[in-house]
């Protein structure tokens, strides 16, 4: 795993860049187009109240403030510095901050690591300035952060040029510069407040883990929006993560990247390595983290998520859908069912109920209301009370097409959502409408959401289910993974088959009774004490794709035909592999009844150890169906894993199949992230391939496995 790269824990000394009572603009301008000027436009302009340092070598009036020819001249040390010079010349003028005693200093210039080797050195200087006089620096190549309350502008972002976004509670922390202001502007067209942005850029020192951790630690802050791109350092994101948890801050990230080619994209973006996909899929999930796929998901869901913390979200994955045609209650029913919501049957009281209120409406799921029930505001009362009142406990979910553009259906509408929000102030209600947008402010003022369109409110909801099941599962334990990697492992584990078998099963994970064999009278003697038939597997730390060489004969019954096998094996070898180091032939029971699975751990570059499970034969690889997370893992994770599986079906008794023993393999999965976490360092690979999941109760037994060990880290000549 990544270690902290920084001796700080995560959102260590970032308040300057939120609450510094005095700012110098190195680079500054008159005009206030360039970058150099906009930030001192901005800062006049939205009315920070603190004092604010033009640095330029010409000195004079800037902006209509005295200008300062280095910032070792001003009156005082600023507490934050703002770079806006070439990035040739940003050593220099960081070096005179820390000299001033500048505390944090945000660097908007670009030119660094993503403009080649020459930018990297410069930006290499940067961190080693930082870090030699304890300064934290955002960027480079970045767009800086803002407090809203405060008018804190350290930014050139043209979204602040005009109007500055309402304050209030929303959190945003953002890698790419352009999606987090582009996500600033859209929470506020929302009619949601935002406490504090930063986008960190290029990420020389202070990275997105630090602003998620800054953010959690902000008493304003109520909910965090995150845009990233990728993960340098694991222990810093957990950290985040896991401190997000405890202050009770929910956490919503737009992970971009998620393709071979966005991967490709970020990397020459940010000059940085982008990590897997589905391994960062897990850490989110593992630390209570939504998980979204586009940016009008995080605004939509983060939006509604605001109005409904901590009380209003979904209670189960069931809505009741109602609207006044029965074609968009179809549409609708279509997009949930499709984004994995229930659509519970109503209860015979609540039918009756909705019939009392509207004679005209038919009682399934969606309910088909027809027009009668925006006739009067006590109908449609009637109607929604009998349908939040229903046992079920869903959502409801009420489409209301272009009712708010008519006056007099406006008015109906607002005041029955009035009353039944005032009388049922714990359900969760939402609404699908396109607008007008001063009729959608109204209802989100009664804490209702409301989605523009029907997909979007069954991807909304959907994620609103996710969030509240992730913020209800607890936090997984640490211990485990705060356990120290252990002394090298013995080199002969890596020699073959038998040996790592042998190494998984002294940590209690179930492996064959087995033999190395020298020769075929061996063969046989070991043959005929396990007991026939049996399985004859090459065993050499040079072959490992046994089957491809040759060197495996299944379902031996009698000694000859183990005398044969042995004799057909090494001849297969010798001629596959010639000069292969051959250690003898395997002898092993041949075992039967059962489902088979793999297992596995490989090292991600940020993240360490992460273990895999997933269906036997073609599934894994053929249909890619796997299960991932960084190790260790609990049994009661490694059974979730398993539980994920798409042919977990086979597992648990399909079409009258005996239900296999999960726990068993769910414990041979735990304890081999637990055995691979500790020896980290020495092991780089282990396959349990395939593991034999026997009918509930007997067990799962590890038939073939292989280790790899780590390359020793290179050392300089």
């Amino acid at each position: 795993m990544a270690r902290s790269a920084h001796p700080l824990r995560a959102g260590a000394g970032l308040a300057p860049f939120f609450k510094a009572a005095s700012i110098a603009v190195v680079g500054a301008s008159d005009e206030v187009t360039k970058i150099g000027g906009r930030p001192v436009h901005m800062l006049i302009k939205h009315g920070y109240a603190g004092a604010v340092y033009p640095i330029n070598p010409k000195g004079g009036l800037i902006q209509g403030l005295p200008a300062y020819a280095s910032v070792r001249d001003t009156p005082v040390a600023p507490e934050l510095a703002i770079l806006a010079v070439p990035a040739s010349a940003t050593p220099a003028a960081l070096r005179d901050c820390a000299a001033r005693g500048v505390k944090a200093a945000i660097v908007l210039s670009a030119g660094f690591t993503e403009a080649g080797p020459d930018g990297a050195a410069l930006q290499a200087e940067l961190v080693h300035i930082a870090r030699e006089h304890g300064m934290r620096v955002l960027g480079p190549n970045c767009l800086g952060a803002v407090n809203v309350a405060d008018r804190l502008i350290g930014s050139f972002s043209i979204a602040l040029e005009e109007h500055m976004p309402p304050a209030g509670h929303v959190g945003i922390v953002s890698q790419s510069g352009n999606v987090g202001s582009h996500t600033m502007q859209s929470v506020a067209r929302r009619g949601m407040g935002v406490s504090r942005f930063i986008a960190t850029g290029n990420e020389a020192d202070v990275d997105v883990a630090d602003g998620i951790a800054a953010l959690a630690d902000d008493p304003d802050m109520h909910i965090i929006l995150c845009c990233m791109e990728t993960c340098r350092d694991a222990d810093k994101l957990i950290s985040a993560l896991r401190l997000a948890r405890e202050r009770g801050k929910p956490v919503i990230v737009l992970k971009i990247g998620s393709t071979e080619k966005g991967q490709q994209a970020a990397a020459s973006h940010t000059g940085a390595l982008t990590g897997s996909d589905a391994v960062i899929d897990a850490v989110f999930r593992r630390h209570g983290v939504l998980r979204v796929r586009s940016v009008e998901a995080l605004i939509d869901i983060g939006h509604a998520a605001s109005l409904l913390m901590p009380k209003r979200l979904p209670r189960n994955d069931a809505v009741t859908l109602v609207a006044a045609s029965g074609g968009f209650g179809i549409m609708m029913a279509d997009a949930m069912s499709e984004a994995g919501i229930a659509l519970p049957a109503l209860a015979a009281h609540t039918q009756q109920r909705i019939r009392d209120a509207v004679p005209t409406a038919s009682t399934g799921n969606p309910v088909d209301a027809s027009a009668q029930m925006s006739s009067r505001p006590d109908i449609l009362l009637k109607m929604l009370t009998a349908l939040l009142e229903d046992p079920s406990d869903s959502a409801l979910v009420l489409f209301m097409s272009l009712s708010l553009y008519n006056t007099r259906l406006r008015g109906i509408y607002l005041e029955a959502l009035a009353q039944v929000r005032a009388s049922h102030p714990d359900r969760l209600l939402m609404i699908i409408s396109q607008g007008p947008a001063d009729a959608v402010e109204q209802i989100n003022a009664l804490g209702i959401p409301v989605f523009s369109s029907i997909d979007a409110a069954a991807t909304g909801l959907a994620g609103l289910l996710r969030l509240g099941q992730l913020r209800a599962a607890g936090e997984p334990d640490a211990s485990a993974a705060d356990a120290p990697p252990a002394e090298p492992v013995d080199s002969i584990i890596f020699q073959n088959e038998f040996h790592a078998k042998q190494a998984l099963g002294n940590v209690g994970i179930d492996v064959p009774r087995e033999v190395i064999a020298a020769d075929a009278d061996a063969a046989v003697r070991a043959a005929d004490a396990i007991g026939y038939p049996v399985v004859l597997k090459i065993a050499s730390e040079d072959v490992a794709h046994k089957t491809e060489a040759g060197g495996v004969v299944l379902d031996v019954a009698n000694a000859e035909g183990v005398r044969e096998a042995h004799a057909r094996i090494l001849a297969n070898v010798a001629r596959h592999a010639p000069t292969a180091r051959i250690d003898g032939v395997l002898v092993a029971p041949m075992l039967r009844g059962g489902t088979e699975m793999i297992a596995g751990v490989s090292q991600d570059p940020v993240f360490g150890p992460i273990v895999m499970v997933g269906m036997g034969g073609i599934y894994a690889e053929v249909l890619n169906d796997v299960a991932v997370q960084a190790a260790p893992v609990t049994e009661d994770e490694a059974m979730a894993m398993i539980r994920s599986l798409k042919m977990f079906p086979i597992l648990d008794g399909a079409r009258g199949r005996p239900p296999a023993d999960i726990e068993a393999a769910a414990r041979s999965v735990a304890r081999l992230s637990e055995f691979a976490f500790r020896h980290r360092d020495h092991i780089a690979d282990i396959d349990m391939n395939p593991i034999l999941v026997r009918p509930r109760g007997q067990g799962a037994v590890v038939l073939d496995a292989l280790m790899i060990a780590r390359a020793a880290p290179a050392t300089a000549e």
